[in-house]
């Protein structure tokens, strides 16, 4: 009544294992439950009986999980596990049995026993991902869907009948009617039912007809939308004469409500006979009305009065609203932020916020080792006077720098040379005013960072001219060449995706190709010259170094004289002369006669001293 939060259930692995479906468990069967335990009512309860209170919620995971918890108890009461190994997209109870039916993207549909937790039948649903279940009002039949829409019989498990018409896949699904229009007819169930489907991205929701034959497949009436439905709840028909009102919110935080007799087939999509907005009135600070999301809305009981939440997905405002107006458009004025306002002081909740004290110091982003704390923004009346008392002299930004604890040097810009980011601007500016100084200067750099990083910053616009300009330069001497080359790799690596978008590439690139082209052609003779004079180069060489041996020393190491004009020369000579001869002489006479000693020794010790003359004349 108060829209105020009563109860927060966190599961343990709620951050790997995220909630993705509910379903309330039908109210037969279980004790009412003790008066001081927390009263929580919900709009499916008001079908049953008061005391009859909803109590197990089935909560289906990301990972393939079912959780049973129960509200009353307030705690997790069993985990059903081993049915699905991936996401859980709808889970619903059967209405008389303590059967549990979930689908999922693994393709399969589960029937749960919910006293044992055991699966208690597994079958597959479709070929691709199931992703809404409904059970039909008798209990023995059973809608899912994917992309097609297909009839299960719950005995058997085999498919009835087949409904195609919906592009993507399903989201909703409900029965609209609970007994056929036709009263005539013996009723078995299930035919001359009407049910509604909705799918995401799909701005039709879909009535479709079950009928005693498998001819028609197709819907058989539509209703149109603003956007994709996110939440739909119905009134069903009891009587033959009694329309069936459909409230569906959209993604674009609108409700749109239909109000039409299931007849049988209608060709055109019905629009809605009202659509209701919220915004909040727009007189405070900012003069301009904003819209506010409605998240969900369900009728009453009386069928003449809606319960709209609307607001934040944190803390909705739950408001009932009464249906009296005959206009197609109704916005609705509230205030949020004065109602949330007061429901802050009261919500219960297990999120807390840290309480901060004032002489607490806050880091904030920015330079490292900058702390400051943060001041509490002043209001209107205390604005601080900016004028300085008489005798006070302004601070300098030095000072001031010092004083924030900044290191005024490291402030200050290097001088030198200029970054990329002003060779882009520079290169730009040349290629607009065709300056050969500018461009000398960029296109110079052999750094292959500063060229890259150079080409990654220039805008699109200057990537033609450039590449004009490296042509031009191309056609000089080879040492430029083999600069521009560089900024050619860079451009074309960069810029590829761009120039593939250009209409006119071939003739803006013509020249540049064809120049390449003609370069390459002469790589393959001028590679075979290299070859042929490396060859020539390294046998002159091997030539060369044959020759370069060494010379000999071509000066006499002794000059004999004949005839002298001094004498006293020539006899120093002659003594010298003399002394060597007489030397020479020795020494060979002291050689002969260690040989003839050593033969002899030799001889005795072989035993052959006289018996081999010719051997003895040899070694003599």
């Amino acid at each position: 009544a108060n829209s105020r939060l009563q109860h927060e259930y966190v599961p343990s692995a709620h951050l790997s294992a995220a909630c993705t479906c509910l379903a309330w468990a039908p109210p037969g069967g279980r004790p009412p439950p003790s008066k001081d335990g927390p009263q929580r009512k919900k709009r499916k309860s008001e079908v049953a009986a008061v005391d009859k209170q909803l109590d197990i919620l089935a909560i289906g995971t990301a990972v393939g999980s079912i959780l049973l918890y129960s509200t009353v108890k307030g705690e997790l009461q069993s985990k059903l596990d081993g049915g699905h190994d991936n996401r859980v997209n709808c889970v619903r109870w059967h209405q008389e049995n303590c059967c549990l039916y979930s689908c999922s993207e693994d393709k399969h549909i589960v029937e749960w026993n919910t006293q044992t937790c055991k699966v208690k039948c597994k079958w597959k649903g479709d070929n691709s991902s199931v992703t809404s279940l409904c059970i039909s009002p008798d209990g023995k039949m059973l809608l899912s869907a994917g992309r097609t829409i297909k009839l299960w019989d719950l005995e058997t498990k085999e498919v009835y009948r087949h409904f195609t018409g919906h592009a993507t896949s399903v989201s909703s699904l409900i029965f609209t009617t609970v007994k056929p229009m036709n009263e005539n007819m013996p009723f078995d169930g299930i035919t001359g039912l009407y049910f509604l489907s909705g799918a995401i991205h799909d701005r039709l929701l879909s009535v479709w007809y079950i009928r005693s034959d498998r001819k028609e497949k197709n819907a058989v009436m539509s209703f149109t939308v603003t956007d994709e439905p996110i939440f739909i709840d119905l009134t069903i028909s009891e009587v033959k004469e009694e329309p069936v009102k459909l409230a569906v919110v959209c993604r674009d935080g609108q409700l749109h409500l239909f109000e039409h007799i299931l007849n049988g087939y209608c060709k055109k999509p019905l629009t809605s006979n009202c659509t209701i907005q919220i915004a909040t009135p727009g007189n405070d600070e900012d003069s301009t009305p904003k819209p506010v999301p409605i998240l969900a809305a369900a009728f009453c009981t009386d069928k003449q009065s809606l319960l709209l939440v609307y607001g934040n997905t944190l803390q909705p405002i739950i408001e009932k609203v009464s249906l009296n107006s005959t206009e197609p458009h109704v916005c609705l004025i509230r205030d949020i932020q004065k109602v949330l306002s007061l429901k802050t002081d009261v919500a219960v909740t297990k999120v807390k916020t840290p309480v901060v004290n004032s002489d607490t110091k806050v880091l904030v982003p920015g330079i490292p080792g900058h702390s400051t704390a943060v001041k509490a923004p002043s209001s209107g009346k205390e604005k601080k006077k900016n004028k300085r008392k008489p005798g006070e002299t302004e601070e300098s930004i030095e000072e001031r720098l010092e004083a924030l604890d900044i290191d005024v040097r490291k402030v200050k810009t290097p001088g030198g040379l200029p970054q990329t980011d002003s060779f882009a601007v520079l290169l730009v500016q040349g290629l607009e005013s065709d300056d050969a100084e500018i461009l000398n200067r960029v296109l110079n750099t052999r750094k292959e960072n500063v060229i890259k990083n150079t080409v990654a910053r220039m805008p699109i616009h200057a990537v033609i001219p450039l590449l004009h300009e490296l042509t031009k330069r191309l056609q000089g001497n080879p040492y430029s060449a083999s600069l521009m080359v560089r900024w050619l790799k860079s451009v074309f690596t960069l810029h590829a995706s761009y120039l593939s978008t250009l209409p006119d590439l071939i003739p803006q690139l013509g020249m540049l190709y064809q120049l390449m082209e003609s370069r390459v052609k002469t790589l393959q003779k001028l590679s075979r010259l290299h070859g042929r004079l490396f060859i020539l180069v390294t046998q002159v060489a091997a030539s060369e170094a044959a020759q370069d041996v060494p010379e000999v020393n071509q000066t006499a190491k002794l000059v004999y004289e004949d005839e002298s004009s001094e004498e006293e020369g020539s006899d120093d000579e002659m003594i010298a002369d003399k002394d060597s001869d007489e030397n020479w002489d020795e020494d060979d006479e002291k050689e002969e006669q260690s040989d003839e000693q050593d033969m002899t020794i030799e001889k005795e010790i072989n035993g052959d001293s006289d018996l081999e003359p010719e051997n003895e004349s040899e070694e003599e």
